[in-house]
Order: C-alpha cells, then sequence, then structure tokens
C-alpha cells in the first residue's frame, strides 16, 4: 500500500496526474507558439509534472539497481528546477526565456514519451505491435514524437517573448 491506498489506486491517481501534466503541458505550449503566457495554466501543469514525478518514486521498486523510470523522474525533476527558476524567480528575462522554453518542452516531452510508453503496453490492439518495444511501430511513434516536440521547441523559441509581469 502507498499512503495508505492499494497500488491500483495509487496508479490510477499517478496517472489522472501525469494526463493533468500533459493536457496543461499542450494548452502551455500553444500559448508559447502564439505567444502567450498562461499563468494558471502553467501553474498546473508545473505543479502536476512535479507531482508525476515525485508520484512515480512511491511505487514499490527495488532499491537497487535503477529502474527506467526512476531515471526519467530524476531527469525531469533536474529539468523542472531550472524551469521553476526561469519562469518564477528570473521571470523569463535574457536566458531564462530560453531555459522556460527548453525545460517546459522537454519536461512535457518525457511525460508524452513515457505515454506512448504506456500506450504500447497497456492499449490491446498497440500492445501486439511492439510487445517489447523495440519494434518498428514503437519506434517510429517514439521518433515522431521527438521530432514534434524539436519542431515545436523551435517555433516557441521564436514566438514565445512575454513581457515580463508587473510586481
Amino acid at each position: 500500500m502507498v499512503l495508505g491506498m492499494t497500488i491500483q489506486t495509487f496508479t490510477l491517481l499517478h496517472t489522472v496526474i501525469s494526463l493533468i501534466g500533459i493536457g496543461t503541458g499542450l494548452i502551455v505550449v500553444w500559448g508559447m507558439l502564439t505567444g502567450r503566457r498562461y499563468e494558471g495554466w502553467t501553474a498546473v501543469f508545473l505543479g502536476s509534472t512535479v507531482l508525476t514525478s515525485v508520484t512515480g518514486f512511491m511505487f514499490p521498486a527495488p532499491l537497487s539497481p535503477l529502474l527506467p523510470s526512476q531515471i526519467f523522474g530524476i531527469i525531469s525533476l533536474g529539468v523542472l528546477l531550472p524551469t521553476l527558476l526561469a519562469l518564477y524567480l528570473f521571470d523569463l528575462v535574457g536566458f531564462w526565456r530560453w531555459a522556460y522554453i527548453g525545460g517546459a518542452l522537454l519536461a512535457l516531452y518525457l511525460n508524452v514519451f513515457v505515454g506512448v510508453v504506456q500506450a504500447f503496453v497497456k492499449i490491446d490492439f498497440l500492445r501486439p505491435l511492439a510487445p517489447t518495444q523495440a519494434e518498428l511501430p514503437f519506434v517510429v511513434a517514439q521518433i515522431v514524437v521527438l521530432l514534434l516536440f524539436c519542431a515545436l521547441g523551435v517555433i516557441a523559441i521564436m514566438r514565445f517573448r512575454p513581457e515580463p509581469l508587473e510586481a
């Protein structure tokens, strides 16, 4: 049991938090692409993405070696720290705008990457296409997601130039 919940309930909670992170992250990216700063959506995106990573460490797992999910959680939290600093401490001024865009997109990408993994594991019609996740359909799906996020990053850097918030 995790925090007094069954593992199924905790898995559902973790999944819902992850989906909230992905959904709100897509809204935040849309804001970047249209040059808008969505403060509320951004706070929910960053908060739920932090929670996704933190709750990922609460699943029962061996202490050694590190699992791929734990490595993703460490990377995600490492990316989110400068992203949060860029937004809330340095107000996206100068280099911090780039750090925020890159960090937000990378954090969202990591969640989507895991979402694709989970889709191939849990969705009945996808599972036979890539039972070991080394098959071409899985690899193609992940490459398409990566290329999409790279393109979004380039466009966001060109278009997202928000004015600093007034105190």
